[in-house]
């Protein structure tokens, strides 16, 4: 907003738009044989990705936050809400269907390969079946595709060896991967899995190859097989919550610009969503840090990207931008982008962009806000915020909610509040809960409280429009209720 800007005399006058964004869920097969547990203890504060005791309870803490959406939907409707990447672990397929059947309200059996059941009796441990509430159907719900959803655990493309591995009995060895470029054809390392027959998830067959007397097998289940980007967006189509393919039923977005697509959420709202894949394409080069969690603009993601601002500003919408990676806040690091002068340029011509209002971005695990500032003091309506949610698996383990309002001078306020899981005491969610927490501490993650933290991060950020689209909006939107 312009230096003399003052909010004294400004109040909300009417809603335009309330949707919620949860990301990286991480549903995770814990007996997968083709998991990276081994390297939990060499990754830093990445190693809670790697391996962390609630990996057994990720279906469950959905359940409990679809339950949460619902109850805050009866108190004041959702137009939408949108899963920002990374819906699954390390690419299965049986991960991608337990979130898209917990979001359906389906039975979910959270267990592969032999089923165990570690405490006797029903609705008492991490295995055990149980019926999700489902996301009340009169909210459409779309998907945005995360680097865990088409890379191996988020870090690698998927080559014949880990395809094997995905669906075979035998647990996945490699080199080093954080300094070894052929590591996925080396055997050094046995990487780990869970034994799901056991109360706590005890971790079995990790450890340096030659210094263990024997590695044991897993039941192989053809179920845990990786999905290339197409499969995985044809999963969508297989649900019984709206719209049917979750944003992915348009054939343009799947075959020629890889899992981007865009859609408007009110029809007498000039408002549209761009969701853009902006993770690594399997064809680029690894970076620096030999994985492939950056992000990426290839294979002509950026022109469509341009031609959808293009349209939208011509047409007089407002735009936000739904994608994994955030821009501008991790430059020169492994979540960072591939190309640091892509990711500047890509800044710039956002900000010629007056109607676009917010990226919207999961990938760091963090809570924060960012404002996008124009370089033009005298257009700052050429500038957005950025809003990072971060993973509802881990603790505080949150999802956002938006209100987008109207003010009385004509300038927009998107409100965010993050959302703690309404979960049950004593419940299989709450135990995975309490070892969100234990996870927390045994990385040492630091969780400070200020703003710029991850624990929490609410606020109200006021945007200054172009004079056409205040006139625009200017009788738009439900009356604030005071």
């Amino acid at each position: 907003m312009p230096a003399n800007y003052s909010t004294t005399s400004v109040t909300n006058t009417a809603k335009l738009l309330r949707f919620f964004t949860m990301t990286d869920v991480h549903i995770t097969d814990k007996e997968s044989p083709a998991q990276a547990i081994f390297f939990a203890p060499f990754a830093g504060s990445n190693g809670i990705s790697c391996y962390a005791p609630l990996m057994p309870y990720t279906t469950q803490l959905l359940n409990a936050a679809v339950q949460t959406i619902n109850h805050l939907n009866k108190q004041s409707r959702f137009d939408f809400g949108i899963a920002l990447g990374d819906m699954a672990n390390n690419t299965q397929h049986n991960e991608l269907r337990w979130f898209i059947d917990i979001m359906d309200g389906q039975k979910i059996i959270p267990d592969s390969g032999e089923k165990n059941d570690p405490v006797p009796d029903a609705n008492n441990d991490y295995q055990d079946e149980f019926q999700a509430e489902g996301l009340d159907h009169s909210i459409p719900w779309y998907a945005v595709l995360g680097n865990h959803d088409h890379f191996w655990m988020g870090v690698k493309p998927v080559n014949d060896k880990l395809r094997q591995s995905y669906t075979g009995e035998n647990i996945l060895q490699t080199g080093n991967i954080f300094s070894d470029p052929d590591a996925l054809n080396k055997s050094t390392f046995s990487l780990g899995t869970i034994d799901g027959s056991t109360v706590y998830g005890d971790i079995i067959g990790s450890g340096v190859v030659a210094d263990m007397s024997g590695i044991p097998k897993v039941v192989a289940d053809a179920d845990r097989r990786s999905l290339t980007v197409n499969e995985w967006m044809n999963e969508f189509s297989t649900t019984t919550t709206l719209p049917k393919g979750h944003g992915f039923a348009q054939t343009e977005g799947k075959d020629k610009y890889g899992a981007c697509y865009s859609f408007e959420p009110k029809f007498d709202l000039p408002l549209k969503i761009i969701v853009l894949n902006d993770t690594e394409d399997e064809s680029d080069a690894p970076g620096p840090s030999l994985l492939y969690g950056y992000g990426s603009l290839a294979n002509l993601r950026y022109e469509w990207l341009v031609q959808q601002l293009d349209a939208g500003q011509a047409d007089g919408k407002l735009m936000i931008i739904a994608a994994h990676v955030p821009i501008g806040v991790a430059t020169g690091t492994p979540i960072g982008w591939y190309n640091n002068e892509d990711e500047a340029a890509i800044i710039k011509k956002l900000k010629g962009y007056p109607n676009l209002i917010l990226w919207l971005a999961g990938h760091r695990h963090v809570n924060n806000i960012t404002a996008m500032i124009s370089e033009d003091p005298a257009h700052k309506e050429n500038s957005f915020w950025e809003v990072e949610t971060k993973s509802l698996r881990e603790f505080p383990e949150q999802f956002r909610i938006f209100d987008i309002v109207r003010n009385s001078d004509n300038t927009i306020s998107i409100i965010t509040t993050n959302v703690d899981p309404d979960i049950k005491d004593g419940s299989i969610a709450d135990k995975g809960r309490s070892y969100a927490i234990a996870s927390e501490q045994a990385y040492k993650l630091d969780l400070p409280l200020l703003p710029t933290g991850s624990v929490s991060y609410n606020a109200e950020l006021v945007k200054q429009l172009t004079p056409e689209m205040q006139k625009k909006i200017a009788t738009l939107g439900t009356p604030v209720k005071r």
